[in-house]
């Protein structure tokens, strides 16, 4: 299993950072108040040396810093002290996936859940695990377990729900998610998958549960794109431009959202030099973005300026070797006899 390393960034996701705030997540980075939890903790360790809560805690701590030698070291010296302990297995497993080996990761959930059959976090943690390498039957499984013990526990519905969606059975897997937030109105991962699942069928639930999502994370890129898009592939265009305008605001490095503003003043409103100078700005913010060439050159194109627009024909050209849609701008300019 330990190929699956090149996905760890996934497995933090699901097991150590769900946004949903029902599930726990550690700190990342190092501030002065968490060299002052540090401190704290070293001297209570120092003044109760047998205290395996203790040794936990600086464990999650270290967890926190990516300081996954010591983190181990204290967690193992946890359990050496209380072996019994459900949780300690739980923050042992964490330890295991963020240094890429998840199959020593199931084994400390395994033995969380064999100490304690009860234990919810340890169950809801192995089943997304069983979700990320794609063991579908186990987490089905794990995930009804989890709900006969806790049947209002939202991150069960979640993950039945991601499981249901990756094996493209798409009406149950929402009906876990509405179920999920049904039970966490906080859930903001299960508020964007129905946004993007109601917005694929231009449903307007799209754009409540979009919206819900943006009450609980204002600044979230994925969660305006989205809200523009179903707008835009709705029709209603100036609600679309307004959303991406915000997103430009919330994430200045953003290409596709002054991108998207000039391709609706292109292809839907007809206003061709409006289009231009968000053409150019998505191309201030990434130069190589040969589409954003492209489209400022056939807006140029279209509105009679077909020097520019042969210019940024030849610039998409050597960005992208052979773009056909290039090489057909250049065509029709030839045929005009411009130059």
């Amino acid at each position: 299993m330990n190929n699956l390393f090149g996905r760890l960034f996934v497995c933090i996701l699901a097991l150590t950072a769900c946004r949903s705030g029902n599930d726990g997540a550690y700190e990342t980075g190092v501030t002065d108040t968490t060299r002052i939890k540090l401190m704290v903790l070293n001297q209570e360790i120092e003044d109760d040396a047998t205290n395996a809560d203790l040794y936990n805690q600086r464990a999650v701590y270290y967890i926190s810093t990516r300081d996954f030698d010591k983190a181990l070291q204290d967690i193992r010296q946890a359990i050496s002290i209380s072996p019994d302990k459900s949780g300690l297995y739980v923050t042992l497993s964490d330890v295991y996936l963020l240094t890429g080996k998840p199959d020593n990761c199931k084994e400390a959930l395994n033995k969380a859940i064999e100490i304690n059959p009860k234990d919810a976090q340890a169950m809801l943690k192995l089943a997304k695990l069983y979700l990320i390498i794609k063991d579908y039957p186990n987490c089905f499984s794990t995930v009804n377990q989890l709900l006969k013990i806790d049947q209002g526990n939202a991150g069960g519905y979640y993950t039945r729900a991601i499981a249901l969606l990756e094996k493209e059975d798409t009406i149950p897997a929402v009906k876990d998610l509405q179920k999920a937030v049904d039970n966490n109105q906080n859930f903001y991962d299960a508020y964007v998958q129905l946004g993007e699942l109601y917005a694929i069928k231009k449903d307007p639930l799209a754009e409540m549960y979009l919206k819900n999502a943006l009450n609980l994370q204002p600044q979230s890129r994925e969660a305006l794109y989205m809200l523009g898009m179903y707008y835009q592939e709705s029709g209603m265009y100036d609600k679309a431009i307004a959303t991406y305008e915000n997103l430009s605001k919330a994430d200045t490095s953003f290409r596709e959202a002054p991108y998207n503003i000039g391709y609706i003043y292109m292809v839907y409103l007809n206003e061709f030099r409006k289009a231009i100078p968000f053409f150019t700005e998505s191309l201030k913010k990434d130069p190589e973005y040969y589409k954003a060439y492209f489209n400022r050159g056939y807006a140029y194109e279209l509105a009679g300026d077909y020097q520019k627009a042969y210019n940024d024909y030849q610039k998409a050209l050597k960005l992208r070797v052979n773009y056909d849609k290039a090489v057909e701008g250049l065509n029709r300019l030839d045929k005009l006899k411009f130059r």
